[in-house]
């Protein structure tokens, strides 16, 4: 070999090397805000090795796509802020086909991707595996620390979705995946914001309803490595058969201080995820129930009545306490009532017929009450977990999917089985029966709950060398389902509930909301409200729970964008200006949750000087202990909700109960330090005007009582 051709071969083989060995894609970051339709046709373009991976017939994709076909096609879009593209490569020989759809949105810097896998040969393809929807390095221009600010899951116990920050250590994997088979149950949400050397960072968000992983390694000491995906999955693809895999949501910002990528994410989320009613994102609503477990020992709804629903509403209606929703929760179906027989509404799903002694009518009378009142209805569902020998479990024994279990196995969830939403002839028939159902009974609004762990269920049908598709299947049926829902339902919006907030990610965000975020037992305890929404409001702004109490500081540790009133206006020490004056209060700052949001108390924080953001959680006995970092002994737990639109915001504060000092000091942020602030206190009725310096700097706020709230409004003076 020639001189010229042995150097011109070994440059090639050296620049090949990478990809030969199935090593990461490197991706370079500048000092630059991301340009992201170049940051996509550059990663994804003719050429590159994308920022995904995967294992195919033993042999890695970085070696395998540059042999395949490629096609690159622009698609277009209805938003002026999103840009789309398709990707395409091609297996001449055994004819698998990836397909990567691609959006970009360039006013926020953010990009999301999803794959999807179809065998368009007429045989079996090879084994495909070790997919990855991520696979990356990114380095950046400066040294320094890289911390990844995540957050807990839900265990239905105070600390759920408690914030944490974990900085990035040499040779160990930081390795995040839920418990279960649903998306957030456990030790990690699948929202998380990688703060990078040099003043910017990237928020994560992960789209998928079933069990997801994310690896993070340091690189150097300049960036990280990030793997995501499905958990499980090794399987292979019959002729003309697909499967999607998890999406992935990438937001790029730029700041000294890391809550500029959590609001760029919260902002991103209420513009271009979460849903749209009449082409505007959905408000989801204040709901009033139906006296939440009346009377003992009825559980949640199931001695309910039609009559006395409606007189409920007409009671709420006499006294001027209209919401936007009345909610009917579990209880309404056929056997849920006989509780003399140990029978409840957990029992009998499954009997997805409506009680015809309680409500002969069904449940149009009282969504009749519910529209003349002024108000919306929403109604209870939970139609993947049947228990065996009900209706649906008795009629339809080829959809449910059961689990093996040891003989010494006495708990309930024994007696469940699991709907098979990956069954097509399942789904559809699932859809249209809910669909007539909300029709035939005016039901504006859906909540869907999901009380068991699914993935037991799928391993134990998964056939050999397919591995993972019961997963995929169940997980694709359940989008199908709720697309259909919403498509068929202009107006609808669905509640997301699986024992609380335990669907959360990418893909569900984009179709509901969890309005009752967690099945923490103690429903009275405000303290544990307040933990829930400091924690899953780093990420997400739409969101709520439940109150029972109509004083101020328990009301005010439920408030979120969204709320459920679960009063029970019959009993005698109720009062009903109680009421009155907590929704009106609530009804004027309902919209600011929904802005850029600062947490202005920490928990105990592992990593000294980055910003008052640092925080991660102490643990004792299922609680979260509080620990006050800006001036000892001072109020428990504060967050400001700030819209920079027009100067204005609120303050929320609280003292708890064994708080020993009644003052804080909080700063304030999105504050002009060169003007003047009118601040309005709910409680005392009066305006102060106080310099936006002090507001910025450290603004003393006292609550005099142990167990004591505060409210403040402010806004530019005049």
């Amino acid at each position: 070999m020639k001189p010229f051709f042995r150097t011109f071969f070994s440059l090639v083989l050296l620049a090949l090397a990478p990809v030969l060995a199935g090593a990461q894609v490197t991706v370079r970051m500048s000092d630059d805000p991301v340009d992201v339709a170049r940051w996509i046709e550059t990663r994804f373009g003719k050429g590159q090795i994308p920022p995904f991976s995967f294992v195919y017939g033993g042999k890695h994709s970085s070696a395998l796509l540059p042999r395949w076909s490629y096609s690159s096609t622009k698609l277009e879009s209805d938003d002026p802020d999103r840009i789309e593209y398709l990707y395409a490569y091609t297996d001449r020989s055994t004819g698998l086909k990836v397909e990567c759809r691609v959006k970009g949105y360039p006013s926020f810097h953010a990009v999301e991707w999803v794959l999807n896998f179809t065998q368009t040969g007429k045989k079996d393809t090879p084994i495909l595996e070790d997919v990855r929807v991520t696979d990356f390095r990114m380095t950046y221009p400066h040294s320094g620390e890289v911390i990844v600010h995540h957050a807990e899951g839900n265990h239905i116990t105070k600390n759920d979705f408690a914030p944490h920050s974990t900085p990035l250590v040499a040779g160990e994997t930081f390795a995040m995946m839920p418990e279960g088979g649903r998306s957030s149950q456990g030790q990690f949400l699948p929202f998380f914001n990688i703060q990078t050397p040099g003043g910017q960072g990237v928020v994560v968000a992960i789209g998928w309803t079933g069990t997801w992983f994310a690896d993070i390694d340091k690189v150097g000491d300049r960036g990280f490595a990030l793997r995501s995906g499905m958990k499980t999955m090794r399987l292979y693809l019959h002729p003309d058969e697909s499967i999607r895999t998890p999406s992935i949501g990438l937001l790029f910002w730029q700041g000294d201080d890391r809550m500029v990528g959590n609001n760029a994410f919260r902002r991103f989320v209420r513009v271009h995820q979460a849903r749209k009613v009449d082409g505007k994102p959905a408000t989801y609503p204040l709901s009033f129930s139906f006296n939440y477990r009346d009377p003992a020992p009825c559980t949640e709804y199931s001695c309910l009545t039609a009559d006395w629903a409606i007189a409920m509403v007409n009671r709420y209606k006499r006294f001027e306490l209209v919401p936007d929703v009345f909610w009917l929760d579990a209880g309404w179906t056929a056997g849920a009532s006989d509780y003399r027989n140990g029978k409840s509404w957990a029992n009998t799903n499954g009997n997805w017929t409506i009680d015809s002694t309680r409500f002969p009518e069904g449940l149009r009378p009282v969504a009749d009450a519910v529209h003349k009142a002024g108000a919306k209805f929403m109604v209870w569902f939970e139609p993947e977990r049947v228990v065996k020998g009900t209706q649906w479990a008795v009629d339809y024994p080829q959809w449910m999917l059961d689990k093996e279990l040891p003989a010494t196995d006495k708990s309930e969830s024994r007696d469940w089985l699991l709907f098979d939403m990956g069954n097509t002839e399942a789904r559809e028939w699932l859809q249209e029966y809910i669909g007539e159902m909300i029709e035939q009974n005016g039901i504006d609004y859906y909540r869907q709950d999901f009380n068991m762990e699914p993935d037991k269920y799928w391993a134990r049908y998964d056939e050999p060398d397919r591995i993972g598709m019961k997963e995929i299947r169940h997980i694709e049926g359940l989008y199908a389902f709720w697309d259909y829902l919403l498509e068929r339902f202009p107006g609808l919006l669905i509640d997301n509930c699986a024992s609380g907030g335990r669907r959360l990610d990418l893909e569900t965000i984009k179709r509901s909301a969890p309005l009752w975020r967690s099945d923490y037992y103690h429903y009275d305890d405000p303290d544990g409200y307040q933990c829930h929404n400091f924690g899953l409001s780093f990420f997400l702004p739409f969101h709520g729970t439940g109150i029972l109490q109509t004083d101020p500081y328990s009301f005010r540790s439920s408030m979120s964008s969204a709320l459920i009133c679960n009063w029970k206006i019959t009993e005698p020490n109720v009062s009903f200006f109680d009421m009155q004056a907590r929704i009106d209060e609530y009804r004027r700052v309902r919209d600011y949750f929904l802005e850029d949001y600062y947490p202005l108390t920490e928990l105990e924080g592992t990593l000294a000087g980055v910003k008052n953001y640092n925080i991660a959680a102490k643990k004792k006995k299922d609680e979260i202990i509080f620990l006050r970092k800006i001036v000892p002994g001072g109020a428990d737990q504060s967050y400001q909700y700030d819209r920079p639109s027009d100067g204005t915001g609120i303050v929320v504060a609280f003292r708890r109960a064994a708080c020993p000092d009644p003052a804080l000091t909080v700063r304030l942020s999105g504050i002009d330090a060169s003007r003047n602030y009118s601040v309005y206190n709910f409680d005392t009725g009066e305006s102060v005007t106080v310099p936006g310096a002090e507001l910025a700097s450290g603004y003393v706020l006292t609550l005099p009582e142990p167990r004591g709230s505060m409210l403040l409004q402010y806004k530019l003076a005049e």
